[in-house]
């Protein structure tokens, strides 16, 4: 067993209730919105897309979830990568990073199993107010901006 890894990933059953607080919070707000919820391999777990929310946001609102996958909200990944400018010329060129606000990692119990992004409401704090609106859904995860 020496040559296996035991990991956690966020269960399909969890996703989905994080879209649809994600989506409850959007409606509350009343904005549109990409909800994308991946597992910590990067991959689709969950998604809505929500009338009238803009098409090229889906790919975005996946983006900014793979982007959270470092570990930190994608404001948090901006505000770190502006400071060097070798960073912030090199990390948007690679693909399915976004380094704006409204992406970020779901940990439980300090390991990321996860990751949400939201895009497609009129300004990027409505991204976040619904991701955290879903994020509540999990004890310990990062809620910070």
């Amino acid at each position: 067993m020496a040559n296996v890894v035991k990991k956690h990933t966020i269960s399909s059953e969890l996703a989905q209730k994080m879209v649809d607080e994600a989506v409850a919070k959007a409606r509350e707000l009343g904005v549109s919105e990409n909800v994308a919820i991946l597992d910590d391999g990067g991959n689709l777990k969950a998604f809505s897309r929500m009338d009238g929310a803009p098409i090229l946001c889906i790919e975005i609102a996946q983006n900014k979830a793979y982007t959270a996958l470092f570990g930190v909200s994608t404001q948090d990944f901006f505000n770190f990568i502006q400071g060097d400018p070798s960073l912030l010329a090199g990390m948007p060129t690679l693909a399915r990073v976004a380094a704006w606000g409204g992406g970020f990692p779901i940990k439980l119990d300090g390991e990321i199993v996860g990751a949400i992004g939201l895009s497609g409401a009129p300004t990027v704090q409505n991204d976040v107010d619904c991701a955290r609106a879903a994020l509540a859904l999990v004890s310990d995860a990062v809620l910070v901006d």
